[in-house]
């Protein structure tokens, strides 16, 4: 089975109270990992609290001892990556090793808007951050001093230090199922490539495209984990699960759009069917923050 992870919307209404339950809950509880978004506010009114993303990542770097953890996504639409790879190896350092540096393009236009960011048109954008992803990644795994001059980023005999403790920084992750930008950009770059909200089949169609991609840059298709993010409703019984669909699609239909819906014996029926078509880990994403009982539960469904 598929390793299991709990990812949360940063900007959901995430204050520190509840950032230090959820994170002792999932380290507790036995999972993989806890992820988390970066975003400063949230797609469409109203606005709700959230944590600024590498100082939450800092708190729990320390404050928790054996699970990875990390952004999912963190865009260079508002982080120059020089930023972005000299926090994530000190992060990842105090971690001991534990951090996963997911990073994308950017894509939600209100929080750009709204505090003076460039978002930049579709390819304008992808061109950015291939730019921004190969800056991270040279700082990253190059021992040496890196220049490095682009259109959007320069450097000029640039060295981090100290050296990251894990020889070439923290696994670099990244998400999204394009099948022309994204996956030959995860060939080229990255340590894991997460989809995103995509039931089974699309998911293997994919995965074969990017095993593809990766010999013919050269790598071999298992130097990349495959995971998936993805919608989860979870009910511990079929009463439960009505109340949280309540107003929504039916679970065939969420189903058929890539989510997780069920009780705990459907629940683990859809994560063995991913299993099959070589998901390695599932962030399932759990969106009510004070529902400590019902990660419990989870837990109890998919892990024991």
């Amino acid at each position: 089975m598929p390793e299991i992870a709990i990812m949360i919307e940063g900007q959901n209404g995430l204050t520190w109270p509840r950032w230090q339950r959820i994170a002792r809950a999932v380290e507790d509880l036995g999972f993989v990992g806890l992820y988390r978004s970066d975003h400063f506010t949230n797609a469409n009114p109203p606005d709700k609290d959230s944590l600024e993303l590498w100082v939450s990542l800092t708190w729990l770097a320390s404050h928790t001892s054996c699970i990875e953890f990390g952004p999912l996504v963190t865009p260079v639409s508002f982080r120059h990556p020089v930023f972005t790879a000299r926090m994530a190896k000190d992060v990842d350092d105090l971690s001991g090793g534990r951090l996963v540096l997911g990073v994308g393009a950017g894509w939600q236009e209100r929080e750009h808007t709204m505090f003076g960011f460039d978002l930049l048109s579709v390819r304008e954008r992808f061109a950015r951050f291939e730019e921004g992803v190969h800056v991270i990644t040279r700082l990253l795994r190059d021992d040496d001093r890196v220049t490095f001059h682009g259109r959007y980023y320069h450097l000029q005999d640039a060295i981090l230090l100290p050296r990251p403790q894990r020889p070439g920084g923290p696994p670099l992750l990244i998400g999204g199922n394009g099948p022309r930008r994204t996956l030959p950009l995860v060939a080229r770059y990255a340590d894991e490539w997460n989809a995103v909200f995509i039931p089974p089949t699309r998911f293997a169609e994919l995965n074969a495209r990017l095993d593809d991609l990766l010999v013919a840059e050269g790598r071999r298709p298992h130097e990349v984990r495959r995971s998936l993010m993805t919608g989860l409703f979870f009910g511990r019984d079929e009463d439960e699960l009505a109340q949280k669909l309540a107003g929504r699609p039916s679970a065939d239909m969420l189903r058929a759009r890539g989510l997780i819906v069920g009780t705990p014996a459907q629940v683990r029926e859809q994560i063995a069917a991913l299993d099959k078509v070589g998901v390695q880990r599932v962030m399932l994403q759990w969106l009510d923050l004070d529902d400590l009982d019902g990660l419990a539960a989870l837990a109890d469904a998919v892990l024991h």
